[in-house]
């Protein structure tokens, strides 16, 4: 045993490979030893995935910030009229895409927006399939549960529609944003226009069951509490539970500036992120992939979290909008050799994957 008395029950639990309970995963938030949580979830990691940390060459494309949603903790929406707001053509949608190509390692889009009170949802589609006529060899991630979930509001069509659209027009897996926090409570006060967490979940399961992969993610240290925390990672793992077709968990960390919260809110500690990070790893125990979102986490905490229960440091970017917009410290893209030179001083194996997290290329 390494940890403190007070944690020896969990110690033995996590060697065991028992599944930890709601009340285990409180406790392992306010558990003050940083040191042992790494340990346990770095442990847990390297018997679920070895030292392989997946990274790809992407394109971020960010439709608009016009958005009819205006959450308290987004700085990226705007209204039509507000300064800085925008709303993409599909021939400058395509540039973008186009200018990114100049990389011959680039093998996917990452595709997400505001809700356009204006477009319907095939102007959506459209631009979606312009980018897949135009870029065929390019894997298409797009959209979260909210956008989806939009959709299907102002077509009219049920989400299972929505999606099978979206796959026709060439989408091969679903952005994990847009969870938040899977509580009513939370989104009530923070997100009330958007998708409900019944909802987000529903998009989720609708999408595994047509053989469509999603991403997941908890956007954390707001009005949450630690309860509410637990619970997220709770709901995502009985979903999982039903349907396998989560393929990475996301932390992200809230970053308040420019947003509605920023005066009362204070951007989360580098602790927190780790804590975070491991008590994920540890309760999502039927998640083979933890992300460390460098975009979020600044790249030398995404590094250490790689020791922390992650293994998956996202990617080049190419061109972030969404998170810049609150003020992260961030770059708005990097370079693969920059990426590789981050997981290899971690002492890992970087592997280049699609969205899918089909394997391109390891770079022992």
């Amino acid at each position: 045993m390494i940890c403190s008395k007070e944690y020896e029950d969990l110690e033995a639990k996590i060697l065991r490979g028992e599944r930890l309970s709601r009340e285990d995963g409180v406790r392992l938030f306010q558990c003050p030893d940083i040191a042992w949580l790494g340990a346990m979830a770095d442990k847990v990691r390297r018997e679920k995935c070895g030292d392989i940390v997946y990274y790809n060459v992407n394109c971020h494309v960010n439709l608009t910030n016009i958005c009819t949603s205006r959450c308290k903790f987004c700085a990226f929406g705007r209204d039509a009229e507000d300064q800085g707001a925008y709303a993409m053509t599909k021939e400058q949608a395509i540039a973008l895409v186009r200018e990114a190509t100049h990389d011959p390692n680039l093998a996917g889009l990452h595709v997400v927006s505001g809700l356009h009170p204006d477009w319907s949802f095939a102007d959506y589609l459209d631009i979606l399939q312009a980018l897949h006529d135009e870029f065929p060899a390019l894997y298409l991630k797009g959209f979260t549960g909210v956008e989806i979930t939009h959709f299907s509001r102002i077509s009219g069509l049920s989400i299972h529609d929505v999606l099978v659209k979206l796959k026709a027009a060439g989408l091969k897996a679903i952005a994990g944003g847009g969870a938040e926090i899977l509580s009513d409570r939370v989104r009530g006060e923070l997100c009330p226009k958007k998708a409900t967490a019944d909802e987000w979940l529903e998009v989720a399961r609708t999408a595994h069951h047509l053989g469509i992969k999603t991403n997941a993610s908890m956007l954390y240290g707001h009005i949450e509490t630690i309860e509410e925390r637990v619970e997220h990672l709770l709901k995502l793992r009985t979903l999982q539970d039903e349907t396998g077709g989560f393929q990475t968990f996301i932390c992200f960390p809230f970053l308040p500036k420019n947003t509605e919260l920023e005066d009362s809110i204070q951007q989360t500690s580098m602790w927190d992120d780790l804590r975070t990070m491991a008590v994920s790893r540890l309760m999502l125990d039927n998640f083979k992939n933890i992300k460390a979102y460098w975009v979020m986490l600044t790249l030398p905490v995404a590094q250490l979290a790689l020791g922390f229960g992650a293994n998956d440091i996202d990617g080049t970017v190419h061109k972030e909008n969404i998170i810049h917009a609150a003020g992260a410290k961030s770059p708005s893209a990097l370079t693969e050799e920059r990426i590789i030179r981050t997981i290899r001083e971690a002492g890992r194996v970087p592997a280049a994957c699609d969205c899918n997290f089909n394997i391109l290329r390891i770079l022992k």
